[in-house]
């Protein structure tokens, strides 16, 4: 007859057992973690050609927006530079409308790899925005650059409103592809046209917000944009090097692109956008809203923008009727420079980038980092030397 000592151990022997099953379980994957694994390897970007060693990884791809329609629009994803999971997360956009963000905000402008000048080749990128914050690139809308359709009407009934539909769609199915994001705070930068794009994406946010199920919820803290119009003042040339390599083969090959054989070649602009169906006049009554919904709102212009004076934005600013709470004060870089000027109304922030023409981390790499960089944090920018 087995003693009581006995039962005792077996009893303990069985719970270890359990609990070890338990443990064991639970650190195995299930299918839909396998499924989203296995899709963001297939989406990592090894190498590209020509591209310089980098230590942060990178995704890039297609995701649907609409599945009945074949509409899915092309990304470009950077891991931050260093400790990805503590920094922020970073949707970058380019207007036109028709104009690619990989072409402009990548490969010329804030991303980590820059044409290089004289050949179809990529540099490092010593000021990339994806030192400060996890960068996500989107070609949009459906038409522009890599991004298509399989249902011809859909270009000529592009406007703002799909464009703006299309986009939350896709950050609620990217999120679904790379769920480790979800809890990071999200915030929404552009320039040009995406003067329209940013805070209309912005308010299809803040409000579905508020309807939402949990895992369709997006951490929306702000967003950083600057007056539309078409870029001007970069060098053509840069422009033309980028679509030789855009085109190459084994360049769409490494980023998982025209998967579909686009029948026309990659182009900066599309040609395809030749109608455009609604553009508001303003979009000032959606910053208002987004304003007094407590989301961070900063405006920035290159004080050299002939397109977009900085003396006409800040008329425009002032329709906001907003209070100045500081006016018109000097901000410095770390080599006790004016790096440009700033106002500070009762939410909204409008900065000035001394030197700088319409895209303004192509003309000031540096300041335009340390501008992003402010913005993340919710720091003033300095308004002294240091």
């Amino acid at each position: 007859m087995a003693s009581s000592s006995t039962y005792y151990s077996l009893f303990l022997l069985i719970i270890f057992f359990t609990l070890a099953s338990i443990a064991m379980a639970r650190s195995q994957p299930n299918q839909i973690e396998r499924d989203i694994l296995a899709q963001q390897e297939a989406d990592q970007v090894m190498r590209l050609p020509g591209q310089p060693l980098v230590n942060f990884k990178q995704y890039s791809g297609y995701i649907t927006v609409n599945e009945s329609h074949g509409r899915a629009l092309f990304y470009w994803f950077f891991e931050a530079t260093n400790n990805p999971e503590n920094k922020p997360l970073l949707l970058w956009l380019n207007g036109g409308p028709g104009c690619s963000s990989i072409g402009y905000g990548e490969a010329e402008e804030l991303g980590p790899f820059l044409m290089q000048k004289g050949t179809p080749q990529l540099r490092f990128n010593n000021y990339s925005w994806n030192q400060v914050a996890n960068l996500l690139f989107v070609e949009s809308p459906v038409g522009v650059g890599f991004s298509y359709t399989n249902t011809s009407n859909d270009i000529i009934e592009l406007g703002d409103t799909i464009t703006a539909k299309d986009s939350y769609t896709f950050l609620v199915n990217w999120f679904g592809r790379f769920p480790q994001y979800k809890s990071y705070d999200f915030y929404i930068s552009g320039e040009s046209y995406a003067g329209h794009y940013v805070p209309e994406l912005a308010e299809v946010i803040f409000d579905s917000n508020k309807n939402v199920s949990k895992e369709e919820y997006i951490n929306f803290k702000g967003f950083m944009d600057k007056w539309h119009r078409r870029p001007a003042g970069y060098d053509p040339c840069v422009s033309d090097y980028s679509e030789v390599y855009f085109n190459r083969p084994d360049v769409q090959e490494a980023l998982h692109a025209n998967v579909t054989n686009i029948p026309y070649p990659w182009t900066h602009c599309s040609n395809n956008i030749s109608f455009w169906s609604d553009a508001p006049s303003s979009v000032l009554p959606i910053i208002k809203k987004l304003i007094d919904g407590g989301l961070r709102v900063w405006v920035y212009s290159g004080d050299t923008d002939g397109r977009i004076p900085v003396t006409a934005t800040r008329y425009t600013l002032n329709k906001l009727g907003l209070k100045i709470s500081e006016d018109w004060t000097p901000w410095y870089t770390n080599h006790e420079q004016v790096g440009g000027w700033t106002i500070i109304y009762d939410g909204l922030t409008f900065v000035t980038v001394r030197g700088a023409g319409h895209q303004v981390p192509t003309f000031k790499p540096k300041k335009a980092l340390q501008l992003i960089t402010h913005f993340l944090a919710n720091e003033k920018l300095p308004s002294k030397p240091f």
